[in-house]
């Protein structure tokens, strides 16, 4: 283990970035909090990819995702599967198909659930679908507290130790599942903070049991009032035809629907795409995750 430093969070919280070398391949640098405090949700860990090349002089936009634990090492991926989104994002930056960038990889909680799902994706639903959600152990979003995390006091961090550009267009957030839901909440509550937001197979229905529109409906008409206008920000969807996500299409509809009545076109500022004999699975994301990175980061 080398390159150990001692940092300071609000002057008052030590935080020990570690930079090491991993057990497994990766492109670039990768950097580990292992317990990153906070006053608003569970301390976890957080690593910090930096592209081959990283140098302070320089300035590298920032792109924050969710459940960090399937990005980078098999050991602690889903099933032994990783995104593997060094060796995806490292290719574009070499071809110069995007501006360089780091990811910042935010390890999901116990909590996971509360902490993706949009408040008003649950509070705006009926009794009935409320309690049924329940019912699910899926109750009592968190989600405002989880983004506070993450703009107050993790965007803060990296701004001040690494060369990021910290402005708008230089501050992505993306995540698959639910992390595709709490992705497009982030954007809608923070648009001077977020320039675009991509989500991949979005757990529209929000229930594993039901596959209901009633579901979903709600949250995509709020979307549709409080997403930023059609001028600068990115929004990227996705979905795959098989396992959970052969359930998301009428979902993903919906939303393309409501993304058009809010004055979107398909194009440099929205993609919505489906990709034929795709499950929900890590090994999905990973051959595509290269496809959003360069919505998000193109010049």
């Amino acid at each position: 283990m080398k390159g150990l430093r001692i940092l300071i969070l609000s002057g008052l919280l030590l935080i020990k970035l570690i930079g090491c070398s991993p057990p497994f391949p990766v492109r670039g640098t990768l950097k580990t909090i292992a317990q990153f405090p906070s006053k608003y949700v569970e301390p976890r860990r957080v690593d910090i990819w930096l592209p081959e090349g990283y140098s302070k002089i320089n300035t590298y936009a920032v792109v924050y995702m969710h459940d960090g634990q399937n990005l980078f090492d098999p050991a602690f991926g889903f099933g032994g599967q990783i995104w593997a989104v060094d060796e995806a994002l490292q290719v574009l930056i070499s071809k110069k198909q995007v501006k360089p960038a780091i990811i910042v990889g935010i390890w999901s909680s116990s909590k996971r659930i509360q902490e993706y799902l949009p408040v008003p994706a649950f509070e705006l639903l009926s009794s009935d679908r409320r309690t049924l959600l329940r019912s699910e152990r899926i109750d009592h979003p968190i989600s405002d507290n989880y983004l506070k995390f993450i703009v107050e006091e993790l965007k803060p961090f990296i701004d001040r130790n690494f060369a990021t550009a910290s402005e708008r267009t230089g501050t992505f957030i993306m995540g698959s599942d639910m992390g595709g839901l709490v992705s497009l909440y982030a954007l809608a509550e923070y648009p001077a903070v977020f320039g675009g937001a991509a989500s991949m197979s979005t757990h529209w229905p929000l229930s594993l049991e039901q596959n209901d529109p009633g579901y979903s409906i709600p949250y995509i008409q709020w979307l549709r009032r409080h997403l930023p206008a059609p001028l600068v920000h990115r929004i990227y969807f996705d979905f795959g035809t098989e396992t959970l996500d052969a359930r998301y299409a009428m979902h993903q509809q919906l939303m393309d629907e409501a993304m058009k009545s809010a004055g979107y076109e398909q194009g440099t500022l929205w993609t919505s795409k489906k990709f034929q004999g795709d499950g929900h699975n890590e090994a999905s994301w990973r051959k595509r995750v290269q496809i959003p990175l360069e919505f998000l980061l193109k010049e």
